[in-house]
């Protein structure tokens, strides 16, 4: 594992560079104006939900032992908690698209 450990006391606060009190003077209005102008927003289209797909998790998951070239798991792991779930989706939705079958 490499990286570097920080510890900090509990007391001590830590300095972000988010200006919370603009943060907190945004109202509802310049929030949704912000993201009206935002070009990376869009809304969902109709089409979009009516082919949308619910896949709900297994409920009997089976431990196995599996290798994996080390940078993916990195990749996988440096995106936070439920990396393995996430594996696991990915796997999952190849699987439904070649099984021809996708349960919804």
């Amino acid at each position: 594992m490499s990286g570097k450990i920080t510890r900090r006391r509990l007391s001590e606060k830590l300095q972000g560079k988010t200006d919370w009190k603009r943060v907190d003077a945004l109202t509802d209005a310049d929030i949704a104006t912000a993201i009206q102008n935002d070009p990376g927003t869009s809304e969902a289209s109709r089409e979009w939900f009516r082919d949308a797909m619910v896949l709900r998790p297994a409920t009997d998951k089976e431990p196995i032992t599996v290798r994996l070239d080390s940078d993916m798991v990195t990749w996988f792991r440096s995106q936070g908690r439920g990396y393995q779930t996430r594996m696991n989706g990915i796997l999952r939705s190849y699987y439904e698209a070649h099984r021809g079958n996708p349960r919804r």
